[in-house]
């Protein structure tokens, strides 16, 4: 099975071409399951399939993630998989795939630099109160698309030198907070100046920290942009992996485009002889 990886921010993900390799959507879940394990396989942060699209658009792409759950889109998959069907010639510099959050415009600016429009909220709560173990945590809630990647923002004061050890069962219990359906990533956030953000996610299906979430950063922007604490509408976003661009538009009321912008870097290009998969 040929497949390449690539990386974004440290956000890591293998990904094949289902157009050729016609594997059953069915047996996605277990494959993804079984090759992103760290140091038994290939290992990733999730699987990403290049799939025919049912519309117009380029291409499909399904996202699973390294726990083997389907997860409805992920912004630096996103910007990775862009740049893989570009160097594959499945789709042109400019180019639109399907998600299961909805539809998703991606660009290729130069080399390595790849630029998605995010899915707009559909649901925004900037206000929400959550009690772990008695101790009141300031939350946001977004979901981006629909159906929705539901993110949680929390404010996190000193998060730039606070180890990612303090804070994981805080996030574990946050991500499983009982009101929310679906679960949530949890982006802990800390504002540095008008312009700069640092960001520290605990992703579901990963059920871990990575080392960047790009739908996560995108989430945490539009809440400090409606909330006043910043007053550009472009955001340099730090996270473990390295550093993101978010681009806003907006009206007076709401959200009219999100971008995200960064860097990608393909690892490796091959075959995946895994045993264990095989039988």
């Amino acid at each position: 099975m040929e497949f390449t990886k690539i990386q974004g921010v440290g956000n890591d993900f293998i990904i094949i071409n289902n157009m050729e390799l016609k594997l059953p959507v069915n047996n996605l879940s277990y494959i993804a399951n079984k090759l992103c394990k760290r140091k038994l396989s290939v290992g990733a942060d999730g699987l990403m399939v290049v799939d025919y699209p049912d519309g117009d658009a380029n291409f499909k792409m399904r996202f699973l993630n390294s726990d083997g759950s389907i997860g409805e889109m992920c912004g630096n998959g996103a910007r990775c998989i862009a740049r893989y069907a570009y160097i594959n010639n499945i789709a042109p510099k400019s180019m639109t795939f399907e998600t299961l959050a909805g539809l998703v415009s991606a660009e290729i600016l130069e080399n390595r630099i790849v630029k998605v429009r995010l899915n707009n909220p559909e649901i925004i709560e900037l206000e929400m109160d959550i009690n772990i173990d008695d101790n009141i945590y300031k939350c946001s809630y977004i979901e981006l698309g629909n159906p929705g990647l539901p993110h949680l923002v929390v404010n996190y004061p000193g998060l730039r030198n606070t180890k990612e050890s303090e804070i994981l069962e805080l996030g574990r219990s946050l991500r499983y907070y009982k009101k929310l359906p679906k679960g949530a990533n949890v982006n802990f956030y800390d504002v540095l100046d008008m312009n700069t953000v640092v960001v520290k996610t605990y992703e579901r299906g990963v059920e871990d920290f990575t080392l960047g979430c790009g739908s996560g950063s995108g989430a945490t922007a539009i809440v400090l942009i409606l909330l006043n604490y910043l007053k550009n509408n472009k955001v340099k976003i730090l996270v473990p992996g390295g550093e993101l661009f978010i681009e806003v538009e907006r009206n007076e009321k709401t959200i009219e485009k999100l971008y995200l912008i960064g860097e990608t870097n393909i690892i490796a290009v091959g075959q995946i002889l895994d045993e264990d998969l095989i039988t």
